[in-house]
This record gives C-alpha cells, structure tokens and sequence, in this order.
C-alpha cells in the first residue's frame, strides 16, 4: 500500500490532479451558489415571458463573469486580503461603510428570497412552510457555526452536483435544439422595459456584487497560496461555465413548454408546478427539487458572503474556522441574516416576488460600482505587482461596466416614457 501512494505521488498527472482537488471550491461554490431562488425565478420569467430571445445575453455574460471571478481570485492569492478589507485600506472606513450598507440590504432580500424559495419548493411535496423554513434555517445555522471550512466546503461541493437537475429538467421538454442553437447565437435586442429589465436582471443575477466578496474572502480563509494560482484559475473559470449553463437549460425548459403555450408564471415554484401537465412529472420534480437544493444552498452562502466582507471592512475578526467567542461579529451577523430571512417569510402575504425579482435588478445596478472598485485596485502595481490586469481583461471588464451602467439608464429613461 505504501508503494501504490508513493507511485501515485511520483506520477506527475495524478499529484496535479490531487492539488487541483485540494485547491478546488471557491470558484465552483461560488458560481454556482449565484444560481439560487432570485436567480432561478429570474431565468424562469425569462423563458415563460421570452422564450429564447434573452439565451443570446448568456455568452457575453459569461465571458464577463470568468474575467471578474478571476480577478477576484487573484487579488486574494496575491494579496491574502478580501475585498472589503482592500476596499477600507484604499478607499477609506467612510466608502467602505456606505458600500457594505448597501450591499447588506441587498443581501438581506436575497437571503429573504432562499427561504422563500425554500418554502415555495418543499410546499409542492405538501410541506407546510412553518416546517420546511425553520428546519432550514437551524440547518444552515449549525452548518457553518458548529462546522470547520473544510467540513462545510465539502457539503457546498456536494450541492453544486444537485443542479444537474435543471439541465436533465431542460432536455426532458423536448425543445427544438435548432432553432434554441439560433437564438443562443444571434443577438436580438429589444428596446421595450420589461425586456431591458429582465435583462439588467439576468446579469444582476449571473454576476452578483456579493460574488466578489465571497470568493475572494473564501480563497483567503482556505490558505491558498500564489503559487497554485493556476490551479485556483481553473476552478474559477469551471464554476463560470457551469452556472450559465444551467440557467441557460432553465431558460429552455420554461421556454420549451410555458412559452410556446402562453402560460405566465410569477415565481420559480409556478414554473415547477407549470411544468408538469406540459413536460411530465419527472421534469416537474426535478424543478422543484433544484429549486430546493439552491434555495438551502444559497441560504448558508449569503449570510456567510455578509458576514465575510462586513466583517472584513470594519476590521473585526472573521473565519468558519474561528469559534463564537473569537469572532463573535461574523457570527453574530450570520445568524441575524438568517434569523430576519427565515422569520419575514412566516409572515402571511409579505411581497417576497417583488423582492425577489427586484433584488436580481438592484444586484446588476449595484454590480458596476463594485467593479469599478475591483479594477482600480487590480491595476494598482503596489498592491498586485507583476500581476496586476492585461489590457484585455481591462478592455473586457470595463465593457461591462459601461454596458450595465448604459442598461440602467435606459432602463430609467424608458420607466418614465413606458410607465410599467
């Protein structure tokens, strides 16, 4: 047996492989997480109320989402800093406050939305939310606050193999693959608010301002060194394409079936429920499955994001690996997240689609000021040295800056010409 770990050890594709493995997670969780409740009903009424017209926005999107995850990613290698706290160091306590407020707001009806999600999912296998939600929220809570990084990066891990689901979901409605491939490659832009909207959220949702917070944070918590770099690098770029691909087969699967027959929906559990008389049960149940294992996944990560770059830009002390008592700000904030998100859903007729929609389209609002942040910081040779951007991640990044920021004001201008 010695001999086989030592043969294993000298075989030069199966070290890479085990250090690959060992590094593994941040980018992969935290792509993958930014498919939860907001995310899945944002891609739901996309398909429902478009069809295929917004798949074509999930390529540059994507491309988007590798450029900024990776940047991130090297900043905190580099650094062994999270954002916020390079945030406070550059930009003063004052920027850094303001700009944690709103991102906790922010995050605060995001974590709203999981529980709900988690809600909405399990009431369509007739449990009862006042059953469902507090269960949910003791589990998230003991997860992280009586686990170790590594125990709980390992059942993160587990939950990204759970969104399977959707894209078995997306080929079980028997779409027209021709005409979807068309769509996918031929832009089709329409200058009409509700489509504006929805594709501000798409992108709020597919690459969320906490995004940056958390992975970077979780590289740092995990002790990851400069020198895997690329290995992190291929974790961040496999989460990226993972995650849009799954809320493409989201898009598709409601398109394939809820479009084509006109039937409206208003949340992701109307799209479960939607599905079954026109896809059958089992793609049905896998919807509503999905919708589960993201809701509950995404309800742990949230707070866990908040707490990270809350903590980290006013300086108090943060890390899973920490107990209670040395980091009692996280954890504090971690079980007032869920605490608020999990008890506002119990409340009868709160307007939780209103703030689960909104939500995703005050993420792609917020989504360039925390860019513009990332990338004056990245291009600072003092903090990043040798590998501060390239000129084409630069060129790339700050196209998307421009380009929400061009979507928001259009979609400003167009409220007030085309009253919602």
């Amino acid at each position: 047996m010695k001999q086989f770990i030592e043969n294993l050890k000298q075989n030069t594709g199966i070290r890479n492989l085990m250090i690959f493995l060992s590094v593994m997670g941040p980018g992969m969780i935290t792509a993958n997480v930014d498919n939860d409740a907001g995310g899945i009903a944002t891609y739901s009424l996309a398909g429902a109320h478009f069809g295929y017209s917004l798949l074509w926005s999930l390529i540059p999107i994507t491309l988007a989402l590798v450029i900024i995850q990776e940047m991130c990613a090297r900043m905190a290698v580099v650094t062994g800093k999270g954002l916020a706290d390079l945030i406070r160091e550059n930009f003063g306590v004052k920027i850094t406050f303001y700009l944690m407020l709103v991102l906790f707001v922010s995050n605060l009806s995001n974590v709203m939305a999981e529980f709900a999600g988690v809600a909405a999912s399990l009431e369509i296998f007739g449990v009862s939310k006042f059953i469902s939600v507090p269960l949910a929220g003791l589990f998230v809570w003991f997860l992280v606050v009586k686990g170790t990084y590594k125990s709980v990066e390992k059942i993160f891990l587990i939950a990204c193999f759970f969104y399977v689901a959707y894209i078995i979901s997306g080929s079980l409605a028997h779409p027209d693959w021709k005409f979807v491939v068309k769509q996918t490659i031929t832009p089709q832009f329409q200058f009409d608010i509700h489509y504006i909207i929805m594709l501000v959220g798409i992108i709020g949702t597919t690459i969320a301002p906490w995004m940056q917070f958390y992975l970077q944070s979780s590289i740092v918590d995990k002790g990851t060194s400069v020198e895997e770099y690329k290995l992190v690098r291929l974790d961040v770029i496999s989460g990226c394409i993972v995650a849009p691909l799954v809320a493409f087969f989201i898009v598709v699967a409601c398109a394939a079936t809820l479009f084509q027959t006109g039937v409206r929906i208003e949340t992701a559990a109307d799209a479960a429920v939607a599905l079954r008389p026109l896809a059958g049960n089992y793609a049905s149940w896998l919807f509503a499955f999905g919708l589960f294992n993201a809701s509950l996944f995404a309800a742990s990560i949230l707070p866990l994001s908040t707490a990270y770059f809350i903590c980290e830009g006013m300086g108090w002390e943060e890390g899973v690996d920490k107990k209670f008592s040395e980091a009692p700000q996280f954890f504090g904030l971690y079980t007032a997240m869920i605490v608020i998100g999990a008890g506002v859903v119990l409340f009868p007729n709160f307007p939780l689609l209103k703030i689960m929609y909104l939500s995703q389209v005050g993420n792609g609002i917020l989504l360039p000021f925390v860019l513009i942040f990332m990338l004056v910081l990245i291009n600072n040779q003092e903090i990043m040295g040798a590998y501060t951007n390239k000129p084409a991640f630069n060129v790339i990044a700050w196209l998307t800056v421009i380009v929400v920021i061009a979507l928001t004001l259009l979609m400003v201008v167009l409220s007030f010409v085309f009253p919602l």
